[in-house]
């Protein structure tokens, strides 16, 4: 798959969520006015510095599409290919990461949801970032981390290199 024997995963968990409908259900709430901002702030931030998904791989909730719609309004080189699937809906570790190895692209994009999220990214990296908020993981944080490998179904946890986390809250 790799001709450099190389892959990039930017794991995001979703931006912020509208909780003011009580009657909503989970799956079906939308992402509030701080979490659309936060999702276009950190679109701007993967293109400014060269992270470019080449893959999607999203949860199919509502606050998971719109977090890749809005991120994706960054200008990125090409459309990746965005497979939203049903299994990384408050996802395990486990299973985000067996999803993770059917990708295809040497770059993938991850959005999901915690604590499943925060649990893969403590996972990945032989050394995870120092940054504070690293290990609660907040809405519309994002770890990239490149492997060492020919393809996806080779990654394991403890062998990922971090190259960025952010943490971008939204407010005006």
């Amino acid at each position: 798959m790799t001709p450099n024997g190389h892959c990039r995963l930017i794991l995001t968990r979703h931006a912020k969520s509208d909780w003011d409908d009580p009657t909503v259900p989970d799956h079906d709430r939308p992402l509030n006015a701080r979490g659309r901002r936060t999702a276009r702030a950190l679109g701007d931030w993967l293109a400014s510095r060269g992270h470019h998904p080449e893959e999607v791989l999203c949860s199919d909730s509502r606050r998971t599409v719109e977090t890749w719609e809005l991120v994706e309004g960054a200008v990125f080189e090409t459309r990746p290919a965005v497979h939203a699937d049903r299994r990384l809906y408050l996802a395990a570790p486990d299973t985000m990461l067996e999803v993770l190895r059917t990708a295809r692209a040497p770059t993938v994009m991850m959005i999901g949801h915690n604590p499943g999220i925060a649990a893969l990214a403590q996972k990945l990296p032989a050394r995870p970032p120092l940054d504070p908020d690293f290990r609660r993981y907040p809405t519309g944080a994002t770890l990239v981390v490149d492997f060492q490998a020919d393809d996806w179904s080779q990654v394991a946890e403890g062998q990922g290199s971090v190259l960025d986390f952010v943490r971008l809250d939204g407010r005006p």
